[in-house]
């Protein structure tokens, strides 16, 4: 699963890299990111694939009462979105979560007492993008809308699966050059993307 990551480059390199502007580049922060803070982070979707915002990582489905859900979707296995509640009516929204890194972590032992954190990345610290689905949902009670996100995930594969060792899943990495094609479902499958691992 992929539950931290980090954004390092500044607002103009985004921009550079995805030939996108961000709406409001003054809120924008490099940072490492914690999805149980539940933080907003750099996210581009496909209803307005020019522009960068800001989205809430946790996904609030529209129906959802409250928050509170969103500490359980923080991810979404692909293989299963057309069958659970929470993301069966986004699978069409879809969206690029802008990283330079996602951090992982090895067990060391058979029960996971023992682990080693790794941060994965492109070579050189290159930005890329995860798969995402995305969502609106507003507070009834006070109005207040927010939009929110879940980062994709598959089975993990190559470097991943001897990292990961414990669940065998990795966040879905879109191959740069393919960012658009994936925003408009345009691929059938998505090919393996070169990734580097350091322990940290």
């Amino acid at each position: 699963m992929c539950f931290h990551s980090k954004q390092t480059k500044k607002a103009v390199e985004l921009e550079h890299r995805f030939r996108a502007r961000f709406d409001k580049p003054e809120t924008y922060q490099p940072s490492i990111f914690n999805g149980f803070q539940f933080p907003k982070t750099p996210v581009i979707t496909n209803n307005q694939p020019e522009h960068i915002q800001l989205l809430n990582w946790g996904l609030i489905p529209h129906w959802a009462k409250d928050k509170d859900i969103r500490k359980n979707t923080l991810n979404a296995r692909i293989e299963t979105i057309t069958e659970k509640p929470s993301f069966r009516n986004v699978i069409h929204q879809r969206c690029l979560v802008l990283v330079d890194g996602f951090y992982e972590w090895q067990w060391l032992d058979p029960e996971g007492k023992k682990k080693q954190k790794y941060e994965i990345g492109l070579p050189y610290g290159e930005a890329f993008a995860l798969g995402g689905l995305w969502s609106k949902w507003v507070d009834k009670e006070t109005g207040e809308e927010l939009n929110t996100y879940a980062i994709l995930t598959t089975e993990a594969k190559g470097l991943m699966a001897e990292i990961h060792n414990s669940k065998n899943r990795m966040p879905l990495i879109i191959q740069p050059g393919l960012e658009t094609a994936w925003l408009q479902e345009a691929l059938s499958e998505l090919p393996e993307t070169s990734i580097i691992a350091s322990k940290v």
